[in-house]
């Protein structure tokens, strides 16, 4: 049931009650426990970067529900997540009347309304804080994206010309992709290397920083593991290990890039 849709079911509730001359107490029971009582809802498609915002919502106990989305087996994502968004992207979150796309948004919105006396960044590491929340999709996902493309062009070209094909993005992979991510990777692992307590921004618990740059950390370990160094390995192993990521695989289902 949509948004509107559940704020028109419960004023039509109370009225209905209130004109049998129910209590304010029996009303305002009806709607506690009614289906439609407002919770975050996160439209969750899979092997998608909607991962890690089931794993910050784990991580704060906010109460949320689940929507799932399959991908077409082009790999897209279903036209239903339209209906959502008009941009058909995941993750989306609606909480009442907000209805919010982008991963990054999503997070820095949760931990402002959800979050700000759980997530503490250390004044040392503002600045990392700042900065690999906005790293991580401004500049490491996009090399990422790219080889992804260039692997997956030539794979679905017609068989005459995928030779061509091979080539062409082959070459763009070794000359442009593998150099930028062996640099962006020796980037990352000098900086974990003096992160204090292991996280993006220091401290002892994970941070924005940290929920966005699991993803494409983890998605490279899962898909290449040998290009990272022994400080990106240990972070990965760090996120998986904890007891929030683990109840947020059990509740998002298969992930390609994790198992419990």
């Amino acid at each position: 049931m949509s948004c509107r849709l559940r704020t028109a079911h419960n004023l039509h509730l109370k009225a209905s009650l209130s004109a049998r001359n129910l209590t304010f107490v029996d009303v305002y029971a009806a709607f506690i426990l009614s289906d439609t009582w407002g919770m975050l809802i996160v439209h969750h498609l899979n092997d998608s970067r909607s991962q890690r915002i089931l794993w910050l919502l784990e991580e704060l106990e906010v109460p949320y529900e689940i929507k799932r989305y399959d991908r077409t087996k082009e790999g897209r994502a279903p036209k239903e997540l339209f209906e959502v968004s008009p941009l058909g992207k995941s993750p989306v979150i609606s909480d009442g009347d907000v209805v919010l796309a982008e991963s990054g948004a999503i997070v820095e919105y949760v931990i402002g309304k959800y979050g700000k006396d759980k997530i503490i960044v250390p004044e040392s590491g503002r600045l990392d804080h700042l900065y690999f929340t906005h790293y991580a999709e401004g500049s490491l996902m996009p090399i990422l994206v790219q080889g992804m493309v260039n692997r997956m062009v030539p794979q679905q070209s017609p068989f005459f010309v995928r030779p061509f094909a091979n080539l062409i993005f082959g070459q763009l992979d070794k000359g442009f992709v593998q150099p930028e991510l062996k640099r962006h990777l020796s980037f990352i692992e000098s900086h974990l290397e003096k992160a204090n307590g292991g996280w993006f921004a220091g401290g002892s618990e994970p941070s924005a920083a940290d929920y966005m740059m699991a993803f494409p950390l983890e998605a490279l370990d899962a898909t290449d593991s040998k290009v990272l160094g022994p400080k990106c390995l240990e972070y990965v192993r760090k996120v998986h290990a904890r007891p929030a990521y683990k109840r947020a695989l059990e509740r998002g289902g298969s992930y390609a890039y994790a198992r419990l």
